[in-house]
């Protein structure tokens, strides 16, 4: 059997007449008729019952379109399946963020990514300076601060607040402070020289709980949110860090949550000539799934 003619068949069969199946067709209705003619000729049966009211098929018809129907529908998997693997995201991503995003959150949720996109190459550029996107220094960016230039697209990625923390064993060495003021006998860790804070008073922790224009000491200061992370979590002392790492670590424990801490928002960011890349896309979706999975307060990037 024809297959064209099959198709005209099924397609007069759901529309129920020849009028209608010609123009889903974009063909006229006596070239439509003229194919169905064909048709019932070859296989010396008739089709349809012709009424004023339009067609009906016969036995054989229903027959006929019964097979039709299952291989149009089989076709029409097949078709997706091509589609699907030929626009399948694949070739290099490269991702910047910063250290600490990078390595207490981002890298261990990557491995979902790659067995849902194998054929992507992933590399992470882990830095607290920006990369150049419009110079492609990378594809995508997680920026803590909105970026400035306008060649580039940026949607709100999550709001990330910030805590007073200790770990679990300093609390039981030196006790826990029940207000600010007690930090002055507590041990506590800000930046340092070098430093790229969320905020432009990135140690307020030192001026907590003392009289206006004094700043207390800090015990350790260092120029990466990272190290100050590792520093608590270690039992060196107190320190303000973004509440994901709470998730990340067993031994954070959040002090003085009567303290109203800076809050940043994160941006997902890509150059306007990336914007229908598939690669960038699936990312992006599954940075959202990610982050919804996590209870993280975010707004969807869309």
């Amino acid at each position: 059997m024809d297959w064209d003619k099959i198709r005209v068949f099924y397609t007069v069969a759901e529309a129920g007449s020849f009028t209608h199946a010609g123009e889903s067709l974009h063909l006229s209705q006596s070239a439509v008729s003229r194919q169905i003619s064909s048709l019932e000729e070859s296989l010396n049966v008739s089709l349809f019952h012709r009424h004023a009211r339009g067609l009906i098929l016969t036995e054989q018809g229903e027959l006929l379109f019964r097979s039709a129907a299952d291989v149009s529908q089989k076709l029409s998997i097949t078709e997706q399946r091509i589609l699907d693997n030929r626009i399948s995201p694949e070739g290099p991503l490269k991702i910047n963020t910063t250290v600490a995003f990078g390595s207490v959150w981002l890298t261990s949720r990557m491995a979902g990514f790659l067995e849902l996109y194998p054929r992507i190459d992933v590399s992470l550029a882990l830095s607290d300076d920006d990369l150049d996107l419009s110079m492609r220094e990378a594809d995508v960016a997680i920026r803590m601060i909105a970026p400035t230039q306008g060649d580039l697209i940026q949607r709100h990625l999550l709001k990330m607040p910030y805590k007073v923390f200790a770990s679990a064993d300093y609390l039981e060495r030196y006790g826990i402070p029940e207000n600010p003021s007690e930090l002055d006998n507590h041990r506590t860790i800000v930046y340092g020289e070098g430093a790229n804070p969320p905020s432009s008073n990135g140690n307020w922790l030192l001026e907590a709980g003392v009289e206006k224009g004094q700043k207390r000491r800090a015990t350790l200061r260092v120029n990466s949110i990272y190290a100050i992370f590792r520093a608590v979590e270690g039992g060196l002392g107190i320190g303000v860090l973004p509440d994901y790492m709470q998730r990340e670590s067993t031994q954070l424990i959040e002090v003085l949550p009567e303290l109203k801490c800076p809050q940043i928002d994160a941006y997902f960011v890509y150059p306007e000539e990336l914007r229908n890349m598939k690669r960038i896309s699936v990312f992006r979706d599954y940075l959202i799934m990610r982050i919804t999975e996590d209870g993280i307060n975010h707004n969807d990037i869309g």
